[in-house]
């Protein structure tokens, strides 16, 4: 039911232009890349909002490296593999453990600045993490600041084109693999972009839930285009949940980061009572999953729909210094986090799984690399550690040019178009209806809690949004809905298979780790059916 393509084309009828390389987005990833390889390349950039608009932005907690001499890289994988359960590649894990601090300090070479003590790099600790080791700019904005520092020296990079306000709808293929991008401009013309290489930095899925910490840009497009092309997908049942977003009356679903908890925040019920004690032995710094799932059972046993984070036993003067951005944002809806307990209750937040790749970013698809949260490398496993995110980003989008650069240019060419000759009318004017439709449905049954009956409920509904494949799509909205229905389509259906509860992935029917028969890989892809790959 899911096409190669989402829209009819002739590729001989269309404008086409050529660039050495393709990113498509600009988070960390798509930023750290692009300077990478703009060092020997000619790069155009795309993205379908402004630049510095992305999951990065709203990133607060930190980038996670071995910097001290305290820590040491071996119990950063440790940490990583607990966190991971049983499903992190060892050989990726080492790589960004390994790899991180230097792809850090190039990062500072690249203009981002972190917080100081006494001249030295400010370290705190978050959440399954044993040691001091996540670096944080401004208190609490560190993927502003990323953002900002690698947005700036993008703009004035000669050998970087950027194209603001375009939708990638399709990767372009012929014999040879990935040969470019249909790109649709802000006025509706559609561009035909040929390239060597095409690196998805696109971002991740937290759109396709209704409530979310991601913004409004993450809705998955890189996972769907990437399924459609034929590329192989992995643990995309496997979606973390932030245990701590602002739940409150009128006020978004905004992140209270992790860190907050690391600098001795506790949590409590609704009748003031502290709780993390049942759960877990690492309390409030507990494995993101395991803290997100205590919450809800504390929520159902109260009657409740959050419980409260508590930081008030801090010094005003250090809560307002260390988290400028969660006290404003808070004080802006009448909560002042230095006196106040903050209502909160878990969101989408991060999809560890995602296109497979290796250890140099390649997919199983010839010229087509995949960094980021897009990308499925084997670091996160069932449950990514706090702050490895931004680190992968640029340990993998390093490696991604290293082996770019070892291809051959390919020639200008056109390829043969595509027709369904199917698609005549333009999907219903209830489009908005039900991609919110859609959001509830992610929630309710395939969302932190779920099971064999929720799932296959979830799976009805979702099958009967596949009419949208049938329909003449013009916006970015209709190719957005699109993307959205694919990618939630292989998560449920992977979270149906996997019949056992670990990670970011729990089965009420079947509550228990299963090593015996489910420590493995799910693998799926549009031409072929279900696998599954063993974990190393």
């Amino acid at each position: 039911m899911i096409p190669q393509y989402l829209v009819d084309f002739d590729l001989n009828k269309m404008p086409s232009a050529y660039t050495e390389v393709i990113i498509i987005g600009s988070g960390i990833a798509g930023l750290f890349t692009a300077l990478k390889a703009a060092e020997t390349h000619k790069v155009t950039l795309i993205t379908k909002k402004e630049l510095m608009e992305s999951n990065t932005r709203y990133a607060q907690g930190g980038i996670a490296a071995v910097m001290s001499e305290e820590d040491s890289t071996d119990e950063h994988i440790q940490d990583t593999l607990i966190a991971g359960a049983g499903l992190c590649r060892l050989d990726a894990v080492q790589v960004l453990a390994e790899e991180g601090p230097a792809a850090v300090r190039e990062l500072i070479a690249m203009g981002a600045e972190f917080d100081l003590e006494d001249g030295k790099l400010a370290l705190t600790q978050e959440g399954a993490h044993s040691h001091r080791r996540i670096l944080h700019a401004h208190g609490d904005a560190t993927g502003y600041e990323i953002a900002r520092a690698l947005a700036a020296k993008a703009r004035a990079h000669s050998n970087i084109k950027l194209l603001e306000h375009h939708f990638v709808i399709d990767l372009v293929q012929d014999e040879l693999g990935c040969r470019g991008v249909l790109v649709q401009r802000p006025d509706g013309d559609r561009l035909y972009l040929q390239s060597t290489a095409i690196i998805l930095c696109s971002g991740g899925a937290g759109q396709l839930f209704r409530y979310t910490t991601n913004p409004d840009v993450a809705t998955a497009d890189g996972l769907a285009m990437a399924y459609r092309a034929g590329a192989v997908i992995r643990d995309a049942e496997f979606i973390q949940f932030h245990p701590t977003a602002l739940c409150y009356a009128g006020a978004p679903r905004f992140l209270i980061s992790e860190a907050v908890r690391g600098e001795g925040a506790v949590l409590r019920n609704s009748r003031g009572e502290r709780f993390m004690d049942k759960y877990h032995h690492q309390l409030e710094l507990a494995p993101r999953d395991i803290v997100a799932r205590a919450i809800v059972s504390e929520m159902e046993q109260t009657h409740a729909n959050m419980v409260y984070l508590d930081i008030t036993h801090e010094k005003p003067e250090v809560i307002r210094h260390r988290f400028p951005t969660i006290y404003q944002t808070c004080l802006s809806y009448g909560l002042d986090m230095t006196t106040d307990w903050i209502p909160v209750a878990p969101a989408a937040h991060y999809m560890m799984g995602g296109v497979r790749t290796n250890l140099h970013g390649e997919t199983n698809i010839p010229r087509l690399f995949a960094c980021g949260e897009v990308s499925s490398t084997g670091v996160h496993g069932a449950n990514r550690l706090a702050s490895n995110s931004l680190s992968e980003a640029i340990v993998f989008g390093s490696r991604i040019v290293e082996r770019m650069k070892e291809l051959e240019p390919l020639p200008e060419q056109r390829c043969a178009g595509y027709n369904t000759g199917g698609r005549m009318a333009e999907p219903g004017r209830d489009l908005a209806e039900r991609r919110l439709k859609l959001q509830k449905t992610m929630v309710r049954k395939v969302g932190l809690r779920r099971s064999g009956l929720l799932l296959r409920e979830g799976l009805e509904v979702l099958k009967r949004e596949q009419m949208i494949f049938q329909s003449k799509l013009i916006t970015a909205e209709q190719l957005e809905f699109a993307n959205m229905v694919t990618s939630a389509l292989l998560i449920a259906q992977m979270a149906l298979q996997r019949e056992e509860s670990r990670g970011g992935h729990y089965r009420e029917d079947f509550p228990d780790r299963n090593d015996e028969q489910w420590r493995k890989h799910q693998l799926c892809s549009r031409n072929q059916e279900m696998a599954e790959e063993q974990s190393v």
